[in-house]
């Protein structure tokens, strides 16, 4: 029997570790800083549990590939940082067309181009949602912790299986070089892929239930008829590019299909909202120093609340609404230019203040400077 097992490793080992208990057999990559450790081990890894790891010649054939694993059977995963996450954005549009679950990991890094490749940055959080062309929806998660590096591994490949979307991990420097303990437990909930219940002859590979969600995924060779193909198409999978109704009819059902699930999908910690005036909401590896100021701010007598999003998109509208509707200031600290601050702003009524702490150039925000913020 497994035994629950508690190592030190870095975030990046961590999601190497989440992807192959997640039941990912296939890997393609392209190395790069401070990605690179992860195509690393998943090259040592891989192969120990009959799965394949391919190095590709850039970041366009990386999700290509890992696109065409998924038709052939197999969970697949590709990671990456700013520039290479740039240009994958036409692949997660052709796997959001074409329902394919696969999971991208992004450990950020500061841009823009070569930017700073060795330092921890927030600015591909709008790039996440809105980086390729045309109407679409994904989901994202942000993990703070080495601990959450696997735990949110694993749910980013079991949400893509249920979905059949691309699911991306926004994680980032920091977090994917932070040493700190993992706990691996014995026993992983692992979403199996799920085959069509109907047969093959009768299948049609687009046509989604009531929730708007799709039967099952077939495999190639399996006896499917199976057109995959980037244009709008209709149920059976021929084009229906030319067909304004079809055409509309399948993108409002590729957006609804995760805004309709978007309470069911919130992820988030929360601590201290009870009497909160003050509200500090953060995600990824500032959500540290975060809760930090926020037991600081506690320690000194004031009513400071917490949010940590470890799901970004869909965006928690409803429950962000709740959590800080007795708030008469919400703090967003950011390693970007202020991008989840406007959609704080889309959700406050009026008297509340919102307020952000965007730092830029590479360093994390000290818990002190935080706490500066809540005191201001």
């Amino acid at each position: 029997m497994k035994t629950e097992e508690v190592i030190i490793v870095q975030g990046n080992e961590a999601c190497v570790r989440g992807t192959l208990a997640a039941g990912c057999r296939f890997f393609a990559g392209y190395p790069i800083t401070p990605a690179s450790e992860i195509a690393e081990l998943m090259s040592l890894r891989l192969p120990k549990v009959q799965g394949t790891f391919m190095q590709m010649e850039d970041e366009i054939a990386s999700i290509s590939a890992i696109i065409g694993a998924t038709w052939g059977g197999l969970k697949s995963c590709t990671a990456t940082s700013g520039p290479g996450f740039s240009l994958m954005q036409e692949g997660i549009g052709y796997a959001v067309v074409t329902e394919t679950p696969c999971v991208i990991i992004n450990v950020m890094r500061g841009g823009p181009s070569t930017g700073q490749p060795t330092l921890s940055a927030q600015q591909d959080v709008m790039q996440a949602k809105h980086g390729s062309h045309g109407d679409y929806e994904i989901i994202a998660l942000c993990p703070s912790s080495v601990q959450e590096c696997f735990e949110l591994t694993v749910k980013a490949f079991n949400l893509a299986e249920k979905f059949r979307v691309p699911v991306t991990i926004l994680s980032d420097e920091i977090v994917g070089h932070t040493r700190e303990k993992l706990i691996v437990p014995a026993e992983v909930d692992v979403r199996e892929r799920q085959h069509p219940k109907g047969p093959p002859d009768q299948y049609l590979p687009y046509a989604a239930d009531s929730s708007g969600l799709l039967d099952g995924m077939p495999t190639f060779g399996q006896g499917y008829n199976l057109l995959i193909d980037g244009q709008l198409h209709y149920e059976d999978g021929n084009r229906a590019g030319h067909d304004p109704i079809a055409s509309g009819k399948l993108m409002k059902r590729l957006c609804r299909k995760i805004t309709r699930h978007a309470e069911e999908l919130v992820d988030v910690d929360c601590a201290y909202l009870d009497d909160a005036e003050t509200v500090v909401l953060a995600y990824g590896s500032v959500a540290r120093s975060a809760l930090s100021a926020t037991k600081m701010a506690r320690a000194a007598g004031l009513k400071v609340g917490f949010i940590k999003l470890k799901i970004i998109w869909p965006f928690p509208d409803e429950f962000i609404k709740d959590a800080i509707k007795n708030a008469h200031t919400i703090i967003v600290p950011e390693m970007n230019i202020g991008r989840i601050v406007h959609e704080m702003e889309r959700l406050t009524h009026d008297g509340q203040q919102i307020r952000s702490a965007s730092k830029l150039g590479g360093n994390i925000h000290t818990p002190q400077e935080i706490l500066a913020e809540i005191k201001n």
